[in-house]
């Protein structure tokens, strides 16, 4: 079963950095490095994410 508190976690630190992403893409452009740092670090919170779920699903 999901933890609630690890998924509020998860979700809260995903639209962080999604705001941050899309932040930095509007001010600074979509292929600038920081833009770009935060994608990746976005995509990584997302993967933890459906792994927690996946998990959860399986138990």
């Amino acid at each position: 079963m999901m933890n609630n508190e690890t998924v509020n976690e998860l979700m809260d630190q995903i639209n962080t950095v999604r705001h941050l992403m899309i932040s930095a893409g509007l001010s600074k452009g979509l292929t600038n490095d920081e833009t770009i740092k935060y994608s990746e670090e976005l995509d990584i919170l997302i993967n933890k994410y459906q792994l927690l779920a996946l998990s959860s699903y399986a138990s």
